[in-house]
């Protein structure tokens, strides 16, 4: 049996867009095959149990989603892979897949986090600690457009791209192979992705009893 670990470590305890990414992704898995079997867990503070960890021990592939935090692994995600590293675990290959969503326009912003955690699959094999493959990883840019798209269909319109990122994505999944990260964008100009984010940011500054002007204040320290 392959067990496929989904793994939503966004803070956000719901409608986040790591959420939505993995509602996504599990359109293309065979969720119905006997051969496969996919289990679902959040990750949103900075510890985890012994039960979790075991969980996902006994699984054959752990695919990660979570949001891009200045050009890294929110904090929180760190703490959890450093514990996960000391439980240890090298008994067998565990492979390690990663979706990382960007607030900003460019996916190739999430190089860094992707490298992160290939870098730390890397430290676990060295260090004796686990056996974990890095296969690959998709930085998606314009993540925050995502929540108002639901019924977009995936692999049409303004989720072209992602659809056809995915269709790879998966087939290294199922495969247990290797790729090259790859980057996209969500399907829309830039221009107006940034509007629509200036607009929404707008909305909800004055939802929080603040002005326009108050998006342009310098913050002293």
């Amino acid at each position: 049996m392959n067990n496929i670990a989904l793994i939503n470590a966004s803070p956000k305890k719901s409608q986040s867009v790591s959420e939505i990414l993995l509602d996504e992704l599990k359109t293309l898995l065979p969720l119905t095959s006997e051969e496969y079997s996919i289990k679902e867990h959040h990750i949103n503070t900075a510890c985890i149990t012994d039960d979790v960890i075991n969980e996902l021990q006994s699984c054959t592939t752990w695919i990660f989603a979570f949001p891009l935090y200045v050009d890294a692994v929110p904090s929180h995600l760190l703490s959890c892979l450093r514990q996960i590293e000391r439980y240890g675990n090298s008994d067998k290959v565990i492979n390690v897949y990663a979706i990382v969503n960007c607030g900003l326009y460019e996916g190739k912003q999430a190089q860094n986090a992707l490298a992160i955690m290939e870098n730390w699959c890397i430290r676990c094999i060295k260090s004796n600690k686990a056996n974990l493959k890095w296969r690959t990883g998709i930085g998606f840019g314009g993540g925050g457009a995502l929540p108002s798209m639901k019924k977009t269909p995936l692999g049409r319109g303004a989720k072209t791209d992602l659809g056809k990122a995915y269709a790879a994505f998966v087939k290294a999944v199922l495969s247990h192979t290797s790729a090259d990260n790859t980057y996209i964008s969500i399907n829309i100009p830039r221009f107006l992705y940034k509007l629509v984010a200036e607009i929404r940011w707008v909305k909800m500054i004055k939802a929080n009893g603040g002005k326009k002007a108050d998006l342009g204040k310098r913050l002293n320290h």
